[in-house]
């Protein structure tokens, strides 16, 4: 005979509730996993904050970063999705890529959250190569368009 396999209150992953036999108010559960499963699919925040946004909207999610305060104290680097009338916070996984919307760009998630910082095009030197430089140039412009480093105005 087979052992009977046993599983967590929670997936392993992103703490998603889970399902047991004899559960009340199951579709809550099921509710509230499917709202962050939706959430998270997108791969996208609408921006980086510090501090909960007064008027969130449902299903709306922030990438939260350190100091945080009020709601989101003690949750830094998490991801904050607004379900069912509540913050619900989401632990980051290494390797975790989400698009930040405010910022017109993505950041990376590898022992703390790595935010791609633009080079400085070059000026200045005693030889000046002009086809080097607008190589560069247009590399940084495919890499903003791709959202690697943010537009700038």
């Amino acid at each position: 005979m087979a052992v009977p396999i046993s599983f967590p209150s929670t997936t392993s992953r992103f703490s998603l509730p889970l399902l047991f036999a004899g559960q009340a108010q199951k579709e809550f559960f099921v509710n509230q996993a499917f709202s962050l499963i939706d959430s998270l699919m997108t791969g996208t925040v609408k921006e980086s904050l510090d501090t909960p946004p007064i008027a969130p909207i449902e299903g709306e999610s922030f990438r939260i970063v350190a100091p945080a305060s009020g709601d989101w104290a003690g949750h830094d680097d998490e991801l904050a999705i607004f379900v069912g009338g509540a913050w619900h916070f989401v632990a980051p996984q290494s390797g975790m890529r989400v698009f930040d919307q405010q910022a017109d760009a993505f950041v990376h998630f590898s022992s703390g959250w790595q935010v791609p910082v633009e080079p400085t095009q070059p000026s200045g030197g005693s030889t000046i190569d002009a086809e080097a430089r607008q190589i560069i140039a247009e590399l940084i412009e495919a890499l903003q368009k791709s959202g690697v480093f943010a537009r700038t105005a």
